[in-house]
């Protein structure tokens, strides 16, 4: 399964993110997900919110662009990203 995927409204962005971490940084393609660091903790919600400020800000999109679909207590989601189609978001992203 791709990292990237069409979705009606946009993407959808596999990634697997680890809280907690030193730095927030978009580290590249892990398997079939997109690894991605941020520094909050993995407590009410703080690191899904992270999560979706770093990849809105790599994208280029507002915050309330990106939003997770599947997977909000496990460290594998889903993140849906609005107005973006795949091709530009693997484009943003580095990963074309």
């Amino acid at each position: 399964m791709p990292i990237i995927q069409p979705h009606p409204a946009g993407a959808i962005l596999a990634v697997k993110v680890v809280p907690g971490a030193s730095r927030e940084k978009v580290v590249g393609p892990l398997g079939e997900r997109l690894k991605v660091t941020v520094r909050k903790p993995a407590e009410r919600g703080a690191a899904n919110r992270a999560l979706c400020k770093l990849l809105a800000d790599a994208l280029g999109v507002r915050p309330g662009d990106v939003e997770v679909l599947r997977g909000e207590g496990r460290p594998e989601k889903d993140l849906l990203v609005r107005g973006l189609a795949p091709d530009e978001v693997s484009r943003r992203l580095g990963l074309a």
